[in-house]
């Protein structure tokens, strides 16, 4: 009697317990059909879609009349689909042939049990198109666009190149990347439980937008002559590379930015300088590339030598511890503390006036006037100039200006100072910086984007840039036009006087570091006309070989330069 009182109670405690089961599986599947049923409705539909993206276009780059600097190659990604694939064999056979891949290379990625696997990617059109013509199933070919420059090295370090994702990398392209970047598209396509996509059933497709395009202040004949002009004189010289910066000083348009040699912007990973790519390391080759990369005009510094001598005098005559009738005398050197200082002309200047100071670029004559206004005051002027801070200008990469802290400016730092020695800054930074001289007293913000045009070339949008006025007074910019232009109508700057114009520059040169190297950087910075400037110009030779004064070497560049670009631009001879 107590077995089956037990039994009965054991069966009773298995009803309940399974009873309690089912209960619990009825109300999860309950909670799932109703509070879940869109999330699982979701899943079970992503797997019966299959998404693939659409590259946009991406927006061209056009000089400032249209000319078309970077644009757009229609190219192929080649993908398979391993689960739609009826003949393994025969897809890694036609891929690898197509493709110049190794049968290894393919098989590895066709017999890959995913649901999507890239062959290869960046594919000319004409073998995408004949791919698809073996009409093979599992193979898809989708159009895609791959960054084209139709002038090669033009303008390479301004213009930037773009990844295989086509995300801009260096200059332009990554500055100015949420304008030129568009929004990519898809396609999505609809498969059975075993990954096949149904016939009949329409794709859904969202159409991409293309990028918008960014015009830019470059001039592309102007630049072409630069670069020109700039490989001409690398060439004679030996030298390590030049530089050519052409802007407006009126509101800092650049014309012309060259660094040569310039690299292919179609193929950016392909060394310029001689080295063999395979005999570095990937760490010694991406420094390589990087340097490759530098744009010397503004990731650079440098000492600006004689140039500076124009910040100095603009300093000296604001602050009026000078007048253009002081006299001066160079023995060939002057003594600053325990230092014997030499002038570039070794016998010296003797008597001078400060005009002839500037036309002669004596060394002495701008220690004197600089000792005059005092480490504070130079310091000062520095600052209030913007030497102390970036331009701003539109390209990544700036660098600073390297310069001593006010409390270590000492007698000799300060006399070293006034002709451009013992401290750094980009070329970039002091073509902006006597713009401002000699402009008015207008410090300009330097760019390369103007404006943002539709597909009709239509101006979505134009960019301003900040002017700081009062850098100097009226009366002491006029005064620097005149006694610029008498230096390169009478003084140092001779080589770049060009009949018919009125051009004011100075000339520099100056030695790098470490001075033991024996290696000099010759630049002339020229403005035309004098008296009301539309156009500056600097040019720097790197490391030339033989003469190295820049007024021999440097001066006549941008003589010849102008020639054709005054013209060029209407600004007629006088």
């Amino acid at each position: 009697m107590k077995n089956k009182t037990y039994n009965k109670k054991k069966i009773m405690i298995v009803f309940l317990c399974a009873a309690f089961i089912l209960a619990g599986l009825i109300a999860r599947l309950i909670y799932l059909m109703i509070f879940d049923a869109e999330y699982y409705q979701e899943l079970a539909q992503d797997l019966h879609e299959r998404e693939r993206e659409i590259k946009a276009a991406r927006g061209e780059i056009v000089d400032r009349n249209g000319v078309v600097l970077a644009t757009n190659r229609t190219v192929c990604t080649i993908s398979v689909i391993h689960s739609q694939i009826e003949d393994p064999e025969q897809v890694i056979s036609v891929l690898s042939k197509e493709l110049e891949l190794t049968e290894e290379e393919v098989r590895e990625k066709v017999e890959k049990v995913s649901s999507m696997e890239k062959i290869e990617t960046n594919v000319d059109k004409e073998t995408g198109d004949r791919i698809r013509g073996y009409d093979l199933a599992g193979v898809k070919v989708d159009e895609d666009y791959r960054r084209y420059y139709p002038y090669d090295q033009l303008a390479s370090r301004v213009l930037g190149f773009t990844g295989g994702d086509n995300q801009g990398i260096i200059g332009l392209e990554v500055k100015y990347e949420e304008y030129l970047k568009g929004t990519n598209g898809t396609i999505l396509t609809v498969t059975d439980a075993r990954g096949v996509e149904l016939n009949g059933v329409a794709e859904d497709r969202i159409e991409p937008v293309a990028g918008e395009t960014l015009q830019v202040s470059l001039d592309y004949n102007i630049q072409s002559y630069c670069e020109q002009a700039a490989l001409k004189v690398m060439e004679e010289k030996q030298a390590e590379g030049v530089s050519i910066l052409l802007m407006n000083p009126q509101n800092g348009e650049i014309y012309a930015m060259v660094n040569v040699p310039e690299f292919n912007l179609n193929e950016p990973y392909e060394l310029n300088t001689g080295v063999d790519a395979d005999s570095l390391s990937d760490e010694e080759l991406q420094d390589e590339l990087n340097q490759m990369w530098r744009n010397r005009c503004i990731n650079d510094t440098y000492e600006p030598g004689s140039i500076f001598k124009i910040i100095t005098t603009s300093a000296c005559l604001e602050e009026g511890v000078v007048s253009l009738d002081d006299t001066f005398f160079c023995p060939g050197y002057r003594i600053v503390e325990d230092r014997k200082i030499r002038c570039h002309k070794v016998g010296g200047h003797g008597q001078e006036t400060f005009v002839q100071g500037i036309q002669n670029s004596c060394n002495p004559v701008f220690m004197d006037i600089g000792l005059r206004l005092g480490a504070d005051r130079f310091y000062e002027y520095f600052e209030e100039f913007g030497l102390m801070k970036l331009t701003n200008i539109d390209l990544p990469g700036e660098a600073g200006t390297i310069m001593h802290k006010k409390e270590d400016i000492g007698t000799v730092e300060l006399a070293t100072m006034t002709f451009g020695q013992s401290f750094q800054v980009t070329p970039i930074q002091m073509a902006v910086t006597v713009s401002s001289i000699v402009n008015g007293g207008n410090r300009v913000t330097p760019h390369v984007g103007a404006a943002v045009l539709d597909e009709n070339g239509e101006v979505i949008e134009e960019f301003d840039y900040e002017v700081e006025k009062g850098i100097v007074s009226k009366e002491t910019s006029e005064t620097m036009q005149m006694l610029l232009e008498s230096v390169v109508s009478e003084g140092s700057g001779k080589n770049a006087y060009l009949e018919g114009y009125a051009i004011g520059g100075k000339t520099a040169t100056s030695q790098t570091l470490p001075r033991s190297a024996n290696k000099y950087i010759s630049s002339f910075l020229g403005f035309a006309p004098a008296d009301d400037p539309q156009i500056l110009g600097m040019v720097i030779i790197h490391d030339p070989k033989g003469i190295y004064y820049g007024g021999t070497i440097a001066a006549p560049v941008l003589r010849d330069i102008y020639d054709n670009v005054l013209p060029y631009l209407g600004i007629e001879k006088k």
